[in-house]
């Protein structure tokens, strides 16, 4: 599975744009998807989860509320909306597919490039 991470860029505090996670080379409705950031000079963290089908979903604490995950299967992809963004917010982020519906990097075997969020104050 391949993935193409798309939709970041230099935005403002408080704007919401929609991250897209698009897929091919696999059977797209088998995998649960995961989004992930990644801070200058940390790890990978967690940010947002959606289970096979769509019907579950899990946030990191610190977005929940404010961003939603949601996938359309018959388009391969799966978006990551955004609201009210703060400058904590900017990093770079990743999304990944795998057979796992869950919070850590290891439940997932394939991953996207990475697309740079940068919001400014």
């Amino acid at each position: 599975v391949q993935l193409q991470a798309s939709g970041g860029g230099l935005v403002q505090a408080g704007d919401s744009p929609r991250l897209s996670c698009a897929a091919s080379g696999g059977t797209f409705s088998n995998y649960a998807v995961g989004w992930f950031r990644q801070f200058p000079g940390e790890a990978r963290d967690f940010v947002a989860a959606i289970s096979w089908g769509g019907g579950g979903t899990i946030y990191e604490d610190s977005v929940r509320g404010r961003f939603t995950i949601s996938r359309d299967n018959a388009k391969n992809t799966v978006y990551l909306q955004m609201n009210s963004l703060k400058p904590e917010d900017t990093a770079v982020y990743y999304c990944a597919a795998g057979p796992n519906y869950g919070v850590t990097g290891y439940d997932y075997d394939y991953w996207g490039q990475g697309t740079q969020v940068t919001v400014s104050s």
